[in-house]
């Protein structure tokens, strides 16, 4: 059985049991999250699609960690103006563990 769900304007295909590195979702490492906007669910009796959500439907989830992405530099330059500059960012993400799917 698996559930596309919708989280942090990204789509996902989950299962019960995977690892997830989705958008920061704010909470501690352990703490349970609950995942509403689900797209699809797909099982052995067939698939249930959302129009645009089906409603009832849930994943439970629950957070293992919190942590930064690699820096990636953003640089800047106007040619022949001596004009340059560089930023470094981080985004943030966080890594959920499926633990149930339940259909509405």
């Amino acid at each position: 059985m698996y559930a596309v769900v919708v989280t942090g304007g990204k789509q996902h295909r989950v299962r019960p049991g995977d690892l997830v590195r989705v958008e920061k979702i704010d909470g501690e490492v352990g703490a349970k999250v609950t995942l509403d906007r689900v797209l699809m669910i797909a099982g052995e009796g067939g698939a249930k699609i959302g129009t645009p959500v089906i409603p009832g439907a849930k994943v439970s989830a629950e957070i293992v960690r919190q942590g930064l992405a690699k820096k990636i530099l953003v640089f800047h330059k106007k040619r022949r103006k001596r004009f340059r500059k560089l930023r470094g960012h981080r985004q943030p993400f966080t890594h959920l563990k499926i633990t149930e799917i339940s259909g509405g």
